[in-house]
């Protein structure tokens, strides 16, 4: 599993860091800060293609902001995912790799509804990370969400770092693309998992 994480903040944002901090040095699962790695926003279109080889689930890990990634996400895909390469004309690098958003937001699910605040729900505000991933025949699963994160305690994140390191474990195991069927996201997907396997 690489996680393209992408936070021009991170020493400020008190979700990320609960849910990465029990990643770090799991085995299979690969971190890569971009922001840490290319302060300069010079991507290394090589290295990071060598990078993708190399895993079979992706994950773009960021926060939202005004409805979309940050500005690294958006040099990483222009630069990375080259025609030719990702897509095109042999471009079938990244066939049948699975990839999902992970995403953080101070709007709560419940304000990201037709009916709320922000009109649109979060996998709506995704689709052009989805398409962009069905051009490069890869297979988008659903995203995994922290929302409303200025409410959180620190023990509703220290949950949801557990749940999502549950999420990764999962995946790993490569389940039946069925079983995600139904579900607008990963924690539902999860928490779905662990009733069924109650007892």
């Amino acid at each position: 599993i690489l996680i393209l994480f992408a936070h021009p903040r991170y020493e400020k944002s008190r979700v990320n860091k609960a849910l990465l901090e029990g990643l770090h040095g799991q085995d299979g699962i690969t971190i890569h800060d971009l922001y840490e790695q290319y302060p300069d926003f010079n991507v290394d279109t090589a290295r990071e293609q060598e990078l993708l080889l190399a895993h079979q689930i992706i994950v773009w890990h960021y926060p939202v902001f005004l409805y979309g990634p940050p500005a690294m996400v958006k040099q990483w895909i222009d630069l990375v995912l080259e025609h030719g390469w990702a897509h095109g004309a042999g471009g079938n690098h990244l066939e049948d790799k699975q990839i999902f958003a992970t995403v953080t937001s101070g709007g709560s699910r419940e304000s990201y509804s037709h009916s709320g605040f922000n009109r649109h729900t979060m996998p709506e505000l995704l689709f052009p990370l989805q398409q962009a991933a069905h051009l490069c025949r890869m297979t988008w699963l659903p995203p995994y969400a922290v929302q409303g994160s200025y409410r959180l305690t620190d023990g509703m994140l220290a949950d949801y770092g557990k749940q999502y390191r549950q999420v990764l474990d999962r995946l790993s195991q490569s389940p039946p693309l069925s079983s995600f069927k139904g579900h607008d996201f990963l924690n539902d997907w999860i928490a779905d998992v662990n009733r069924k396997e109650q007892p």
